[in-house]
């Protein structure tokens, strides 16, 4: 069997699995990324432990907070969810590129080898993307978005927030920025399997800041600080993905080298 692009023989023929083979596999995957997650959160549970856990996402807000305020937890069972909550999420991001690297082997029996060598550090790129931009929430943007807000509290209001509601709401942004700070990662992929092309998305340009300035007012707490602060790095990393889709385009091997390892 060739492959109609370049008449090469194609090296995948002949790979294909049966149905219930795909579902054995998938719940394979399915049982390693679960255990790889519990290891994690085993270890995160010895050190910092879920209290350790909960004091640190919890500085940029108590920066903003009288000196001797604290969070309060209304809920009856808050202080045993609350924590335990912050310790599978801190879980799930210590072991993403474990994760990753399961999603890569689950689909890697369906890729030509060229694909496959750049599978693995494009799940590097994204793992450390998705670091970034949780770094880039705890360390600039609650900071900032804090500040703003606590500058309309009235002398006469005792800011003590929720931790139950504090979490939520940086849960959700920790997931916003991680998943916005992947556009690199899929302007390359668009790119590199001829779905897009470079000028087509130079084209887009315009069209795209205006998204990510609607996607950040949809995503992130009502206040300009925030929406500014995911809204201007998608921008960048859309011009970033487009750099990165130059070089990989002038990599790309040749068709008829599909058939080579």
């Amino acid at each position: 069997m060739s492959d109609p692009k370049s008449g090469a023989p194609d090296e995948l023929a002949g790979t294909e699995q049966p149905f219930v083979q795909h579902l054995i596999e998938l719940r394979d995957r399915l049982i390693y990324a679960f255990i790889g997650v519990v290891v994690c959160m085993g270890a995160l549970a010895i050190w910092p432990g879920p209290a350790g856990l909960i004091d640190l996402v919890a500085i940029p807000i108590r920066a903003h907070m009288p000196p001797d305020a604290k969070l309060i937890a209304v809920g009856v069972f808050s202080p045993f969810f609350v924590p335990l909550k912050v310790l599978m999420m801190a879980g799930v991001l210590l072991a993403l590129p474990w994760l990753m690297y399961q999603a890569w082997a689950f689909v890697a029996p369906g890729l030509y080898s060229h694909e496959k060598h750049f599978a693995m550090p494009l799940i590097v790129f994204g793992s450390l993307l998705a670091y970034g931009g949780i770094a880039f929430v705890q360390f600039f943007v609650l900071d900032k978005m804090f500040g703003f807000i606590q500058k309309f509290t009235p002398e006469s209001v005792a800011a003590t927030p929720d931790i139950a509601s504090y979490v939520e709401a940086i849960l959700s942004l920790y997931l916003a920025f991680g998943m916005a700070f992947q556009v690199p990662i899929v302007v390359m992929l668009l790119v590199r399997f001829d779905m897009v092309s470079i000028e087509k998305l130079k084209d887009f340009r315009g069209y795209f800041v205006v998204l990510s300035f609607v996607i950040a007012a949809v995503v992130t707490p009502p206040d300009v600080i925030s929406q500014l602060a995911l809204a201007i790095p998608m921008c960048i990393l859309y011009e970033l993905g487009i750099l990165g889709a130059r070089y990989m385009s002038r990599v790309k091997p040749p068709a008829n080298s599909d058939s080579t390892s």
